[in-house]
């Protein structure tokens, strides 16, 4: 399924359509997802139905670094031709900054799967973010299984024959034991600072003493123990502070990598407008050179029929070098630019398809709307609530208060209770004597019988434990908890910073963005009317009534108020695109869409991995 990031802009359209027409066109055209990944690193493989999955590694697939299938698809006749949507969708599929970046999300996503095991978080380098302080006992929320297995034989010298059950000998006696020890123990930690623990011991013994009971024998014990924390480690935010905080980070890195996405898509259509400009400008250069040479001819022919002076000829070659010199300036430019966007829209630019492709951009800078009718205050607004790098910033924050109130916990000393319940079973092969003459009897017992027992509740167990440790300075507890604020107040001071900036940033963008307008306007105006001062200069000069350096010199003004033109046609489109990177509604405008991977199209192709769990952002205002 072929995808596009939505229609052109109308700022970008030859020609612009009605509202109604556009919005028909938006709704029809499917949005671009940031999503892809058949796995979800979040969530461990699954145990069923093959066991042994979570003791495997994850195989992985490399990163792709060949061009995608589109790049080519868009190549007739030798040459690239590509409009503005192509453009970005090129960099959202191959653009190694975007290739790069959306490994973070699903690193994040790591972090999660951790502290949901009960791990700490590690962070994410390079964006901000936080990781948990304080001290607090940890808990291990996956279940362990834990068993041993042991067998021992000795032989163990006596010195007291008559306590070891051995006999009397007149050289040194030996106890020959053999014991076998079968024990399983099953634990978890669960959020409320809470430990559950089930253990299951079995241990057969056999000897030569002949004053054992029973010989062999075997012992079997239950235990259940449950441990609660009362002080530090109690409740659900000290104990799942690691998880909250990853899934902050996760959000972190998801802003971050939409960040990385405006930027990416921001830069991609300033440098299309470029080229397109160097391409405008070679032309206007080419038809400066047209017109001096065919000034340089006419004076030529002028000389050799002797109604006209040498130096005017001079003076028209002079000019056709000058242009000439521009020519080659403006070539060497374009050659530039398209190197420069080849390397945005592919990831290997040395690929032999397309390293010496000439690229043509199929969009021009038309007539632009009327700025957008909007409020400052409601840019601002807009602004706010939709920038990453603020959004990124307020999560940061939400860390900071996870962070001080679980250091606040943390300045508590650790308590625990502890409620422990055991039954004991215990049976082997024991000998019984009945009256003479009848022989002794060996009654033969083993593990049905202990457990027998065990299960009776025949000796049972009971234990209630407390425990307390209280630091008597609690230098550590205060350091984290003093830092935890600290850098709460920080966050706060630096989130006011971020809006200051944004309103700076929205105010100069709103700015440009008006006066690029009005510049356009009297850019345009003013290559018409040197258009006419031209045309009547070489009309004078025809007549008569002009010289060489005014046809010279008008030519030269409407060369410069071409590339005016050209160039305040460009700066606009640019001045649009970053004003609505201002706004943070880049990637609205141009049809991105950042969809959960577990609610993605899975049929469809996503032109950016990565995620941004539940958030999509509103739609764009029109213009």
């Amino acid at each position: 399924m072929a995808l596009v990031a939505g229609p052109a802009s109308p700022a970008f359209a030859q020609e612009a359509k009605t509202a109604p027409e556009a919005q028909k066109t938006m709704e029809a055209v499917p949005a671009l997802s940031l999503q892809l990944s058949k796995h979800d690193f979040s969530r461990g493989p699954r145990a069923l139905p093959n066991l042994f999955n979570p003791y495997k590694p994850l195989k992985l697939e490399e990163p792709s670094l060949v061009n995608s299938p589109r790049l080519e698809q868009l190549i007739r006749d030798g040459k690239l031709e590509l409009g503005l949507q192509d453009a970005i969708e090129l960099v959202l599929e191959n653009n190694l900054e975007i290739v790069v970046q959306r490994y973070n999300p699903w690193i994040a996503d790591t972090d999660i799967l951790r502290t949901k095991g009960g791990g700490a978080g590690r962070g994410l380098a390079g964006t901000g973010t936080a990781s948990a302080l304080g001290s607090i006992p940890v808990l291990n929320f996956d279940p362990t299984l834990t068993s041993t297995f042991s067998f021992e034989n000795r032989h163990i010298p006596v010195n007291n024959p008559l306590t070891s059950g051995v006999g009397t000998s007149a050289s040194a006696a030996k106890l020959i034991t053999h014991s076998s020890v079968f024990n399983t123990q099953y634990s978890q930690g669960f959020a409320t600072g809470t430990g559950v623990a089930v253990s299951w011991n079995n241990t057969r013994n056999s000897s030569t003493s002949a004053v054992n009971l029973f010989n062999p024998s075997v012992q079997s014990s239950i235990f259940l123990s449950i441990q609660q924390q009362l002080l530090n480690g109690f409740g659900l935010l000290p104990n799942t502070r690691f998880i909250r905080i990853a899934k902050n980070n996760r959000k972190i890195a998801d802003l971050v990598f939409q960040q990385q996405a405006i930027t990416t898509i921001t830069n991609a259509i300033s440098t299309y407008w470029e080229l397109v400009f160097a391409r405008g400008n070679v032309k206007v250069q080419e038809r400066a050179v047209a017109v001096a040479e065919k000034l340089y001819g006419d004076n030529k022919k002028q000389v050799e029929i002797g109604t006209m002076a040498p130096i005017d000829v001079v003076r028209a070659e002079s000019e056709v070098a000058a242009n000439r010199q521009n020519l080659i300036v403006a070539q060497t430019v374009l050659l530039q630019q398209q190197q420069v966007l080849k390397n945005a829209i592919s990831k290997n630019p040395l690929d032999p398809k397309i390293v010496n492709l000439e690229i043509i951009p199929t969009d021009q800078p038309g007539k632009m709307e009327q700025p957008p009718a909007i409020s400052f205050e409601d840019a601002l607004r807009e602004a706010l609530q939709n920038r990453p790098d603020i959004r990124q910033q307020e999560f940061n924050l939400k860390n900071a208060d996870i962070n001080v109130r679980a250091t606040r916990n943390a300045l508590l000393p650790v308590a625990s209770v502890t409620a422990q319940y055991g039954t004991f079973g215990l049976s082997g092969n024991s000998v019984t004597t009945p009256p003479p003459p009848a022989p002794p009897v060996i009654v033969r017992d083993g593990l049905g019988g202990t457990l027998s027992q065990a299960f009776q509740n025949t000796f049972p167990d009971y234990a209630l434990l407390f425990n307390v440790s209280v630091p008597l300075r609690n230098r550590q507890a205060q350091a984290d908890n003093q830092r935890a604020i600290l850098t709460q107040r920080q966050l706060e001071a630096q989130i006011q910073q971020l809006k200051n900036a944004a309103l700076l940033d929205v105010r100069n963008a709103f700015i440009i963005l008006e006066q690029d307008q009005a510049r356009l306007e009297a850019a345009s105006k003013a290559r018409i009317l040197q258009e006419q001062t031209f045309d009547a200069e070489q009309k004078k000069y025809q007549l008569g009534a002009s010289t060489v350096f005014l046809v010279i010199q008008t030519q030269r003004d409407l060369t410069t108020a071409q590339g005016n033109e050209l160039r305040a046609q460009v700066d606009l489109v640019k001045a649009k695109a970053d004003y609505e990177r201002a706004l943070g509604r880049t990637l609205n405008v141009h049809r991105v869409t950042v969809a959960d991977i577990r609610t993605g199209d899975v049929e469809q192709e996503a032109l950016i991995p990565g995620t941004l769990h539940g958030e999509v952002v509103g739609a764009p205002k029109s213009y």
